[in-house]
Parts: structure tokens; sequence; C-alpha cells
């Protein structure tokens, strides 16, 4: 059925139109659909249910990708990049891919906490905002909304972070950026090559405040 996981890529086309449907995409390249690597690879795939998983064991598909037998690549449209994993490693099993996954899956907006930091550092995007904020507030919602679609128009360019203030262990990043929580919500960008950077707090989240926020930055 179409919401089965994995999704059988039998043909480049089908790989190429899966990649770019999905802001973040995991494909297993496995010569032998019947290897105890690929069951793993069918494990991780249920445990991960909202991030879209396919196979292909097509020759063509694994050589276009240039992908040798019992890889694991993850796509990521935010950043246009890859992350690979060799599952031909014993050590590497469905819990091992999962963390894979969740450390990679880099999206239009990011939320940061420890396990997505490593893949927020190892992003080839030299600009990140932050939205710092309480997700708890009655605004977050509608806030969202608007820091979302602000993130649509910086794709490629800038990474989108959403930094929960009520995490324990984001209290170092508002340390950092030198506020306290009666100062939020607020926005900071972030030169990550330099360190340098700029704060603003802000009574409202509008696309507009971020657009301007950002293109001063840049400029």
């Amino acid at each position: 059925s179409p919401t089965e996981k994995p999704i059988l890529l039998n043909n480049i086309a089908d790989a190429e139109a899966f990649i770019s449907g999905a802001e973040v995409a995991v494909i297993g390249f496995f010569q032998d659909p019947q290897s105890p690597e690929e069951e793993q690879f069918r494990l991780a795939a249920r445990q991960i249910p909202e991030v879209p998983f396919g196979l292909s064991s097509i020759a063509a598909v694994l050589s276009h990708y240039g992908a040798s037998a019992n890889t694991v690549a993850l796509f990521r449209r935010v950043d246009n990049d890859r992350r690979d994993l060799d599952m031909n490693d014993r050590d590497v099993d469905a819990k091992k891919l999962t963390r894979f996954v969740r450390m990679n899956e880099l999206r239009l907006v990011t939320e940061y906490n420890p396990v997505t930091a490593i893949g927020v550092m190892q992003s080839s995007l030299q600009f990140n905002l932050l939205l710092i904020t309480d997700k708890m507030s009655p605004k977050h919602p509608e806030q969202m909304r608007k820091f979302r679609a602000a993130a649509e128009l910086y794709k490629g360019k800038i990474l989108f972070i959403l930094l929960d203030s009520n995490l324990k262990s984001n209290e170092r990043v508002l340390s950092y950026f030198q506020l306290k929580k009666s100062q939020l919500p607020a926005l900071a960008i972030f030169h990550t090559p330099d360190d340098e950077h700029v704060v603003l707090t802000v009574d409202e989240i509008s696309i507009e405040h971020v657009q301007d926020f950002c293109n001063r930055f840049l400029q």
C-alpha cells in the first residue's frame, strides 16, 4: 500500500521524486533485499513514522547515488545536504540507525536539543537564526506559523532553529546571548565561522520583522 514503510524505489525517477517530496528523506541502498541489515532498516523505519523511508536494490539507482551496498543515506532539503551510514558495520542496528536519523534530520525549522545539536553544528549553512521562546506560551503556535513562513524565504541560506527556554539544557544558550527569560521571545542570528551574532528582543514575531532582521545582518 502507499502508506507502507519503506517505499520501494524501482528507478532513478522514483528516487528523485521521493527525495524532493520531503524535508527529510531516508533511502536504504541494499543489493540483497533479504539481508539482516535490511531487516534492521525496516525496524528503524517503523520507529520513525514521520520521516519517509525508501528502499532500493536496483543497480542503476545505487550507481546514480554513488552508494555502495548496505548504505543508508539521509537527504535534507533545508541545506541540500546528504549524510551516509554504512550498514555493513556489524555494530549498526535499528537503534543506532534511529539515532543517526534523529541526529541529522534538519528541517525548515529545527528544534534545538542535545540530539539535534550535532546535525545543527554539522550543517553546511553558515547562518543560523534562533527563535528563543517559551513553547508553553499560548502565543507559540502562531509564532511558529510565522517563523516557518519566514524560513521558506531563506531556504538554503539560513538555518532556522527553535530554542525552547523551558529546556534545562538550553539555559547555557540563553546565558551566551545574555538573555533572561523575562526578555523572551527573542531572535538571535549567528554567523558560525566567526561567532558574530546579533540579538533582538521582540513583543511579536512577524514575517516582516524576521525578514528585516535577517536582511540587515546578511548585508
